[in-house]
């Protein structure tokens, strides 16, 4: 052992996964403080990849239950967007094939940009199918954002080919003739609805970064559209867009005030 360098070892241990595996003994036995800090290194990352697909695991449960039944087309739907004021309302509807494997998968929300760009491509890659629905802000504000992320979600689900046998879907109900599991916080317990949420809004972060180079100075490709401090006083000083949710109250007021 004595005659491997540190940079050695620490190749040889990116490689190993078992944690029964003699190498990894061996470390244990080395005395040097560099070998002692790569072997730590490498039990918590294999901890952290464990505590990954055990969540993995417990996010397929849903899944799991409707395969059992002999249900194998799943879709997940998600919406991103009902906040902002401005932009559409996205959702996504995925059919994920029943060996797909993503540890870290989670609710769109809760993973850095990187990560939700990286999980898009590997979705998209090895989905059966996915649907997008994109209702503009000109049908929210005619029908209002509940109803309009009804339809944006039932227009995802339409685009799927094949046609899922049973939706799983976040703390909603859709008006079609398909069974339907409603999950609070689903995106954050299936992994249809995660996959769903990562599309959603990765799809819908892109379409406001055009809508951001067309109208610059709305700020639109960092605040998606909703209301922060820069977008409110863009909104004061250069009044509103075709893509402001006129029903939403910031922008009816200052269209009020444009009108007046």
């Amino acid at each position: 052992m004595a005659q491997l360098t540190i940079k050695q070892i620490e190749e040889i241990l990116s490689t190993i996964k078992n944690p029964n595996d003699e190498f990894i003994k061996i470390c244990q036995l080395d005395e040097r403080k560099g070998v002692q800090v790569l072997l730590q290194r490498w039990q918590n990352k294999r901890a952290e990849e464990r505590a990954l697909e055990q969540q993995f695991l417990e996010m397929k449960q849903y899944e799991e239950e409707l395969y059992k039944q002999g249900i194998k087309l799943i879709a997940g739907v998600d919406e991103v967007g009902r906040g902002p004021l401005a932009g559409p309302v996205v959702a996504a509807a995925v059919i994920l094939p029943e060996d797909f494997y993503l540890p870290g998968l989670n609710d769109s929300k809760k993973l850095t940009e990187a990560k939700k760009e990286e999980f898009f491509n590997q979705i998209t890659n090895q989905a059966v199918s996915i649907g997008i629905g994109i209702i503009p802000a000109k049908t929210i504000d005619e029908v209002n954002i509940y109803e309009a992320t009804k339809q944006a979600m039932k227009m995802a689900v339409h685009k799927l080919s094949p046609r899922p046998n049973h939706l799983l879907v976040d703390a909603m109900n859709i008006p079609i003739d398909i069974p339907q599991t409603s999950i609070i916080k689903g995106d954050a317990k299936s992994i249809s609805i995660a996959a769903s949420s990562v599309i959603a809004k990765v799809t819908r972060d892109r379409l406001m970064v055009r809508l951001g180079m067309e109208y610059p100075e709305y700020g639109f490709g960092k605040n998606m559209g909703y209301g922060t401090a820069f977008h409110l006083e863009a909104i004061n000083e250069h009044g509103i867009t075709s893509e402001h949710r006129k029903s939403f109250a910031p922008v009816r007021d200052a269209a009020s005030k444009q009108r007046g």
